[in-house]
């Protein structure tokens, strides 16, 4: 009779066991799933951080009917060749690059891509490259700002400048974030294949509210 109990004893802690390392498993699943569905929520947040809601509009316009009815969808303008080309730049230029490495104010922000020699910044700081055009970007929104230098280096590449200015202004006072729209100009201007240097310019060319933009030339490929 003891042996059986025994035996039952040991069927049972087996069991036991069985129904612990279960929990475990179903435990670890579920923190997984948990760790999955939060970065999945951040890169969301990440991706609509800038969307704004609506205000709602409680007010219903004078002479409007109570019922509503739904107008027939007008059918989208099909876009020009000046619109395909702007969409394409922005896409190019990404607002959520990392831009924590440029967001001093010091007048000696600076930006040199691999493979680029020292001598090259030397003479941009100096001055040594002619400016053959430049870049007003006062009074700009973001989106405007973004567009405006992605057409403006399409142009300069087409007329095989080297050497542009992109003037932003120092922005002391601004309501409109200027600050923030200086560290995305670096920003857009370092993930654009054709700059190879820029440094901020001498004061007689703007000092800090401009940058002096050295361009790869027509037939130099990237490394």
């Amino acid at each position: 009779m003891a042996l059986k109990d025994f035996a039952d004893l040991k069927s049972l802690s087996k069991q036991l066991k069985e129904q612990a390392d279960a929990r475990a498993v179903a435990k670890a699943e579920a923190a997984k799933q948990a760790k999955v569905q939060a970065v999945e929520a951040n890169l969301f947040h990440a991706s609509v951080g800038g969307v704004k809601r609506l205000p709602e509009q409680n007010r219903l316009a004078p002479g409007a009917p109570k019922s509503a009815t739904f107008a027939p969808a007008t059918p989208a303008r099909p876009r020009s060749q000046a619109e395909d080309d702007a969409a394409v730049m922005r896409e190019a230029m990404s607002d959520q690059f990392d831009v924590e490495h440029l967001l001093e104010t010091e007048p000696t922000v600076s930006f040199l891509r691999n493979g680029v020699g020292q001598d090259v910044m030397r003479k941009l700081r100096k001055g040594q490259w002619p400016v053959q055009d430049e870049l007003d970007l006062h009074g700009m929104r973001r989106d405007t700002a973004r567009d405006a230098i992605g057409a403006f280096l399409q142009q300069a590449k087409r007329r095989n400048a080297r050497c542009v200015a992109v003037i932003y202004g120092k922005g002391y006072g601004s309501v409109n974030g200027e600050p923030v729209l200086r560290s995305m100009v670096h920003s857009w201007l370092e993930q654009k294949e054709e700059v190879i240097a820029f440094c901020a310019a001498r004061p007689l060319d703007g000092g800090e509210g401009a940058l002096m933009v050295l361009l790869r030339a027509a037939l130099q490929t990237p490394r």
